[in-house]
């Protein structure tokens, strides 16, 4: 496996219309991010990078949404996205939409998200599936911009490490030149070019270790025998008569 972090230089688009295909990217992000947007509640939303920031969010509960990128025209808080000048456990839930794709180190990010989430946040990410149309003519100009491409067990992988429990993992939109859900992307979902996972910050252990309910066994003690702590209490009243 390839190593996640490198030394280059990665620099974003700012806005869709700058990758071919970008409108139907931006369309399709916004249709599957809109069902789960109802069930998210909390004081804090944020939008991490420049492609996030024009994803369609209305409809969420959550009245204050902050954008955070490197444009100062765009966002509301100008930082990098591997340091968010954010408190830990402020935010209650985030969007990275495309955002690892251009992203030195990757980890770093979602270790940042992860700081910055209250226990039980979402996380709504999307990002390009390698093993698509896309993937297969991201050689060519244009089309991606040099973006990096992870696949979704890569991307499950890492949510897992950090205790994330995968709500919804998907993938769609095989042509990238069509937004409509067709016949390819419903019987070839897994050759879609766009991966969306929503996941939620578990603060604890989704599976119970082996030696620790060995060791809780062993603290298990069997029940006090009170007849017989009777009958010992009362031979010793007699002998002391």
């Amino acid at each position: 496996m390839k190593i996640a972090r490198v030394n280059r230089h990665l620099s974003s688009p700012s806005q869709w219309q700058a990758l071919r295909w970008g409108e139907q990217f931006q369309t399709v992000i916004s249709n599957e991010i809109q069902p789960w947007l109802t069930k998210i509640y909390g004081s804090h939303f944020i939008k991490i990078g420049e492609l996030s920031h024009s994803i369609d969010t209305s409809r969420c509960a959550i009245s204050h949404q902050v954008r955070v990128g490197k444009n100062p025209r765009r966002a509301d808080i100008v930082a990098e996205k591997e340091k968010l000048p954010l408190i830990s456990k402020s935010v209650d839930a985030c969007l990275i939409a495309h955002t690892l794709a251009w992203s030195q180190d990757p980890h770093q990010v979602l270790r940042e998200v992860d700081r910055v989430l209250v226990d039980d946040g979402w996380v709504l990410l999307s990002e390009f599936n390698p093993f698509s149309l896309l993937g297969c003519a991201r050689g060519f100009p244009g089309v991606s911009k040099k973006a990096r491409f992870y696949s979704r067990h890569r991307l499950v992988d890492w949510l897992s490490l950090l205790n994330y429990e995968i709500v919804s993992c998907r993938t769609t939109q095989v042509l990238p030149w069509r937004t409509q859900r067709g016949i390819l992307t419903r019987h070839f979902p897994c050759l879609g070019c766009i991966t969306f996972i929503v996941a939620r910050k578990r603060t604890y252990p989704l599976t119970l270790a082996k030696k620790q309910a060995l060791n809780r066994g062993r603290h298990l003690r069997p029940a006090v025998n009170v007849s017989r702590q009777i009958c010992s209490l009362g031979d010793h009243q007699d002998a002391d008569k």
